[in-house]
């Protein structure tokens, strides 16, 4: 997916929610347990209550990969079925992944190829011959760690340099690679005051925003120096969404925590035309 359908589905939608797909069997409702894939019947559920809400979902591997094949198996069960049913939902592997040239670019093919996702998170520490290889995979998205929403973000993100914060020079530094379009970069919602700069340098790739919602972040706060004439934004929530109920109405009670969000969304969009 190239980024005008992004955009397309934003106005469609009038939303730009991305629904982190995070499975915990142990917060799942018990009754989902004796069904034989028990992972993806949740995941089936929330997209079938949602799909009409966001436009992205978000699987974070490792929440597949701690479940040995049969997570990996449910993983790309999900995947087929928002690409099947959903082909215009932009899909995200949350797998941060990012090694030597020929490791990487085995680590693209798994993800755009096999699995077909759209995107892939991708870490920036050992630099351009790392990232290029995500990059080169046509209408496909790497979306770099910038500046993250956990507490240690800042030990080394925050760092000061010659010319400025290391984020800082992630960001100027990945504008200069080859095929830089393809870009997005993760920047977390729990540090909004950092929008107004970043966007001085990056004001026109999208930012995927995690931490609004369970992790404190502010949806408002982020929309006033973040959001761009197309928007710009995907803003991730997970727990809250996913986990808002825990019995035979998860997905009922999940559908009424996203259309909360995509409600404030559009009058956000409204006001910034």
């Amino acid at each position: 997916m190239d980024k005008s359908a992004l955009i397309t589905q934003i106005k469609q939608k009038k939303s730009f929610l991305c629904i982190g797909l995070d499975v915990d069997l142990s917060k799942i409702p018990t009754y989902l347990l004796e069904k034989n894939d028990p992972v993806f019947e949740f995941n089936k559920q929330i997209i079938d209550a949602t799909h009409h809400l966001t436009v992205a979902y978000k699987p974070n591997t490792a929440f597949y990969e701690a479940y040995g094949i049969k997570g990996w198996e449910a993983l790309k069960k999900t995947i087929d079925y928002i690409n099947k049913n959903h082909p215009e939902i932009f899909t995200i592997a949350d797998a941060k992944r990012g090694d030597i040239g020929n490791t990487s670019t085995r680590y693209a093919k798994a993800f755009f190829e096999d699995l077909n996702f759209d995107s892939i998170t991708v870490a920036p520490y050992m630099g351009r011959d790392s990232v290029e290889p995500f990059l080169a995979f046509k209408n496909k998205t790497t979306i770099l760690l910038a500046l993250t929403s956990n507490k240690g973000g800042l030990d080394f993100q925050g760092l000061e340099t010659k010319t400025g914060e290391v984020y800082k020079e992630v960001l100027k530094t990945a504008l200069t690679w080859k095929n830089a379009q393809n870009l997005m970069f993760v920047v977390g919602a729990t540090k909004p005051e950092h929008f107004s700069e970043i966007r001085k340098i990056v004001p026109n790739h999208f930012l995927l925003v995690p931490g609004v919602g369970a992790q404190g972040g502010n949806l408002q706060e982020v929309c006033k120096y973040g959001l761009t004439k197309d928007c710009g934004l995907l803003i991730n929530s997970s727990r809250s969404i996913i986990y808002a109920g825990n019995d035979t109405r998860f997905a009922e009670k999940a559908q009424q925590e996203a259309l909360k969000i995509q409600q404030e969304m559009e009058i956000l969009l409204d006001e910034n035309n």
